[in-house]
């Protein structure tokens, strides 16, 4: 019986444990993935501590995996073995339900989540259906393309179908694990970019990684430095703080936009007449589907764009976790195999 190496959590609110398993077969419509890199995300943290209703226990973690296939199950026929894949938060969908008939999978009523309703990628091997699974570029290595799956997709998606345009105002809240791509995306994508971090430290970073300005927030009034500006089209909110983004909605410019991709746990208090006065609206959005991914990953490969990583091995898996749930990783971790 051939085994791999897996992190598990057996229970929530459980210790990581290093298991031996046996190497898993794919069944049809599905294929296996020799995981080469698994980011490690703040959403892991569902699992590890239970969060998510409906876990299955013991589970293995890990939603930001790239590696290659290695077996494909019948009825397969669009991915082949040694195709460089990679495998995001949106884990396969339906079908069959409202959204998926009109072909929304990303609202799919039954969705798949990759690490939760299935095993991820904090493993040698897992399994994935095949409509959850994206084709990876040449030109960006594994451990670059990990992130890019949840991190990478969800800002990219959420500014591409944000209806800003080439030179409109674009503030990215927040230079963490989603705002220091976001803030590259911006730039990419031709949008005057303007940074809002907490410290004059993080300004040189910003403006390396393509922000036409900087915010202090600590030290100004970040919706007031805005509106200088004449307001900003577009707020992506990376920050999972619901006050702070609260405070920038007065920097929206007339029919502006918040769009939130952080999650943070407590509500959020806006005054409508903030929204009233200049048509401005609040949206959020998720992640995205494979060919999200695709689109995402090429257009960091062609662009540039890439993640800010802190490389750990599989063994360590504990240790990326605490080094991510802490805040102190600059700025995702990526756990590499091999």
């Amino acid at each position: 019986m051939a085994t791999m190496k897996a992190v598990q959590v057996s229970k929530a609110g459980g210790d990581f444990e290093i298991v031996e398993r046996e190497i898993p077969q794919p069944g049809p419509l599905q294929v296996r993935i020799k995981v080469q890199a698994c980011g490690i995300c703040h959403s892991d943290a569902l699992v590890k501590e239970g969060h998510w209703p409906g876990v299955k226990y013991p589970r293995v973690p890990g939603h930001e995996v790239a590696g290659v296939i290695d077996e494909v199950g019948a009825g397969v026929t669009i991915w082949n073995k040694g195709q460089k894949v990679g495998v995001g938060w949106h884990g396969g969908h339906c079908f069959e339900c409202d959204a998926c008939r009109r072909g929304d999978f990303i609202s799919c009523q039954n969705e798949k989540i990759t690490g939760i309703s299935y095993d991820g990628g904090y493993a040698e091997y897992m399994i994935a259906p095949e409509e959850a699974v994206a084709a990876m570029p040449d030109g960006i290595s594994a451990d670059e393309a990990a992130p890019l799956l949840c991190a990478g997709i969800t800002t990219f998606n959420a500014l591409r179908n944000s209806g800003a345009r080439p030179g409109d105002v674009v503030a990215v809240q927040g230079i963490g694990g989603l705002g220091h791509l976001g803030v590259q995306y911006a730039s990419k994508m031709g949008f005057h970019t303007v940074a809002i971090g907490r410290g004059g430290d993080k300004e040189a970073l910003a403006k390396k990684l393509g922000a036409d300005q900087y915010i202090d927030s600590s030290a100004t009034d970040a919706a007031r430095e805005l509106k200088k500006l004449g307001g900003a089209r577009i707020i992506l909110a990376t920050a999972p703080d619901s006050k702070t983004i609260a405070s920038v909605v007065d920097g929206l410019s007339v029919n502006g936009k918040l769009l939130i991709v952080a999650a943070p746990g407590e509500p959020m208090q806006v005054n409508p007449v903030a929204l009233i006065m200049g048509r401005r609206g609040i949206q959020g959005w998720p992640s995205g589907v494979a060919p999200d991914s695709e689109d995402t990953m090429r257009f960091s490969s062609r662009t540039g764009v890439r993640p800010m990583i802190e490389r750990y091995p599989l063994e360590k898996a504990a240790e990326g976790y605490q080094q991510m749930i802490s805040g102190k990783v600059r700025f995702r971790v990526v756990l590499t195999m091999g």
